[in-house]
């Protein structure tokens, strides 16, 4: 089976609504993480949408982050702590494979390619996954019994490094629902 990863740039910034699944079964799922940086702040939304196709669509949408390269990543619980800095999300949602696209077992499931923040601190982004699933019965579900959380990190992955691409410190979580 070919494996479809690609990136595009979206158009407008969603507003940070509240987190929310619709039908989490089959084409039309829904889940949406409202993702908060470590001062609790409300900084955008990263949503997954199940499409016809079986791709999971993953649209990113953010404001207030360093402009850069970052590493974004699922992990594999549904926390985000901000007194532990973002380590109750856990490792990257891995299956059983190594990290990066480096590794001849890899990559994770939840291994996705660095995101570029603007000057202006703005991320727009969205690409697609046959890797993931928001059914609870599909391969590698998010919203299984302890849930799922997006981190996005301080340095940009380097699609290698075991076990988690030194990424560098987690700037950015919310949890998937």
């Amino acid at each position: 089976m070919r494996k479809v990863f690609g990136t595009a740039v979206v158009g407008a910034i969603l507003s940070a609504s509240g987190a929310y699944a619709q039908g989490t079964e089959g084409e039309g799922a829904t889940a949406s993480a409202n993702m908060i940086n470590p001062e609790e702040k409300a900084i955008g939304t990263v949503t997954m949408k199940a499409t016809p196709s079986g791709l999971l669509h993953v649209i990113i949408e953010m404001t207030d982050l360093p402009p850069g390269p970052h590493g974004f990543h699922i992990h594999e619980t549904g926390q985000c702590s901000v007194e532990d800095g973002f380590e109750s999300a856990g490792g990257h949602y891995a299956g059983d494979k190594e990290h990066g696209i480096e590794s001849g077992n890899g990559p994770h499931p939840g291994d996705f390619p660095n995101v570029n923040v603007g000057q202006d601190g703005v991320l727009k982004a969205e690409f697609f996954t046959d890797r993931l699933s928001l059914e609870e019965s599909g391969e590698n579900p998010l919203l299984d019994e302890d849930g799922s959380a997006v981190v996005i990190h301080a340095s940009p992955d380097d699609y290698a490094s075991q076990p988690s691409g030194e990424a560098g410190d987690r700037i950015a979580c919310g949890v998937l629902k």
